[in-house]
């Protein structure tokens, strides 16, 4: 009987995005009071990234800076969300941060009018696992400090 029970338990978890587990952490990302958005250093330049150092992501389907992706994709692809101000550190532009309004009221982060989201594949700092990925109707490219998508194509 446990055998069987491992085998759905684990046949259901494969369905799952990249980084989604039973708990569903990456489902229904937190909006945290003050958004930190920095630089760092990657294997593809120096790149755009949230406080904790997940880097972050811009979708080609947003359009005039609103969100494009919710359902689904918000859970493969979380929005980096905030109630406060966003604050620029260690080399990010506080001239391109700002903040947009999602489908759902929650306020998401933009850098440079792109709408900022996190991959569910990249579990720690400097991942870029998301770069140049064509999911949910486009494509996914990590930001540099400038505000513009790097296509490493």
């Amino acid at each position: 009987m446990k055998r069987f029970v491992l085998v759905i338990i684990a046949a259901g978890t494969a369905a799952l995005p990249i980084g989604v587990g039973l708990t569903g952490a990456y489902a229904t990302p937190s909006a945290a009071r003050s958004t930190t958005v920095k630089t760092a250093h990657s294997g593809i330049g120096r790149i755009v990234v949230g406080s904790t150092g997940r880097t972050v992501y811009l979708f080609e389907a947003d359009r005039r800076g609103r969100s494009a992706c919710s359902g689904a994709c918000a859970a493969v692809w979380p929005p980096l969300l905030t109630t406060g101000r966003p604050h620029a550190a260690n080399g990010a532009r506080a001239s391109l941060l700002g903040v947009t309004r999602r489908a759902d009221g929650r306020r998401q982060v933009t850098y440079a009018k792109h709408p900022l989201y996190y991959y569910a594949g990249d579990t720690r700092p400097g991942q870029t696992n998301g770069q140049g990925l064509n999911q949910f109707g486009a494509k996914w490219y990590v930001l540099s400090a400038r505000g513009r998508k790097i296509d490493d194509d």
